[in-house]
């Protein structure tokens, strides 16, 4: 660690991904500037449901049901849409997907996120406590609902999985379910309260608290668009609208923005984005929830925020920047309203987020292949969130020559080959 102090780190993206990085490699003596075209915090990190996992990680997998293919190709299931002028570019990803979509995949991925989830919680809880927001912080677990037989059947690889790790589940019924959420109608036939798992209550402020930290012990941020990322001699050179700032080492972390900084340098990924919607309402009467729901048969959460209750849908594939098409949340507003009293929206507008993901569902975490000194953690999928903290544990670890908390070996970039 000694060799590290005075060097300077810029780190690209303010998401807790990127704040995270940024507070550990400080703490270890690098002198760190962060960067972001907005305030820290302020995208994905704001705007997910807010759900820490603790464990039994199961990646996404491509649809090998027929029927459930024709259902999402005619835009009949609500836990997919897509826009066809995308699909060109997403195709390529889809059939990445597939290859990992096997039983086997998808247990040995999910064993890898496994090893960073064990300590994903403890950490988020040791940032909030050092600034003293553990108010944020509901250990309550999470429960997934199923409204029928046949949907909670199709649930028993999941289980199967939970088993050989031995993560806890319980099987409840409507009933036991309303005695943790009395609120909930019971317009379902089973439930799976997954209690190690937690949530917050303001993910936005989550991460504010880490960036907090980051500043007041002397970090540096920077609020500004990234023109260029070069390596100039021995140094990392950034181009801002701004300004040019040099560097000794440089981290990405800049989301689903990531792959418009790395493609100059000759670094692509099978990377696609997912969109996603969220908006808040108000509840009827006094009916309250304490816990996120997972509706697994419509595809949305419903989480208790600060704000009011936030619902959050499931995957768009669609260019970045296409105007928001919010149809899923529109028909998840509605099939919500079966399950708790939801009022008013509260927010005229919904909120739209782009999610990074890969199509093994590991991020990518560790040094860039061929390229001195710049180091990635960027491809979260679905996790970045609950990873933050981790995920820039285990950067600063590896870039002060600290033993890692976990093997990195299978968040490596160079595991999609070489360059090209």
């Amino acid at each position: 660690m000694g060799e590290s102090r005075g060097r300077t780190v810029v780190v690209l993206g303010a998401g807790i991904v990127g704040v995270s990085c940024a507070l550990q490699l400080l703490r270890r003596g690098r002198e760190v500037t962060l960067i972001d075209r907005r305030e820290p915090g302020e995208e994905t990190s704001y705007g997910n449901a807010g759900i820490i996992e603790a464990g039994n990680y199961i990646p996404i997998a491509f649809p090998l049901n027929p029927l459930k293919l024709v259902q999402y190709g005619l835009k009949q299931s609500n836990a997919l849409n897509f826009h066809w002028a995308a699909m060109p570019r997403v195709a390529p990803w889809l059939l990445a997907l597939a290859r990992q979509s096997t039983p086997a995949a998808i247990k040995a991925n999910g064993d890898a996120v496994n090893t960073l989830l064990e300590s994903a919680l403890a950490l988020h809880k040791a940032r909030l406590a050092e600034a003293g927001r553990l108010d944020l912080l509901r250990e309550t677990g999470w429960l997934h609902l199923y409204r029928s037989e046949k949907s909670f059947a199709a649930s028993a690889f999941d289980r199967d999985l939970a088993d050989g790790r031995g993560f806890p589940y319980q099987v409840m019924s409507p009933k036991e379910a309303q005695e943790l959420e009395p609120h909930l109608e019971p317009n379902f036939a089973r439930a799976l309260h997954w209690p190690s798992h937690a949530s917050v209550s303001d993910p936005g402020a989550v991460t504010q608290a880490s960036f907090e930290l980051f500043a007041r012990e002397g970090g540096r941020f920077r609020r500004a668009s990234v023109r260029t990322l070069r390596r100039e001699g021995e140094r990392w050179s950034v181009v801002t609208d701004g300004e040019s700032i040099a560097a000794d080492e440089a981290v990405v972390a800049l989301g689903p923005w990531t792959p418009q900084a790395l493609a100059p340098l000759g670094l692509r990924f099978p990377f696609a984005v997912k969109r996603g919607y969220h908006q808040h309402y108000q509840a009827r009467g006094n009916a309250t929830l304490t816990r996120p729901v997972l509706d697994m048969d419509e595809g949305y959460v419903l989480t208790p925020m600060a704000k009011g209750y936030r619902i959050t849908t499931g995957v768009e594939f669609g260019h970045m920047d296409t105007p928001p098409t919010p149809v899923q949340l529109r028909k998840a507003r509605a099939k919500a309203g079966e399950l708790f009293p939801l009022g008013e929206a509260i927010s005229e507008e919904p909120w739209l987020g782009r999610r990074p993901c890969l199509p093994d569902s590991r991020p990518v975490l560790g040094p860039a292949p061929g390229q001195e000194g710049l180091w990635l953690a960027f491809g979260h999928g679905h996790l970045g969130f609950t990873l933050g903290p981790v995920s820039g544990e285990l950067i600063a670890q590896m870039m002060t020559g600290e033993a890692p908390l976990v093997d990195p070996a299978p968040f490596a970039a160079d595991r999609f080959g070489a360059p090209n």
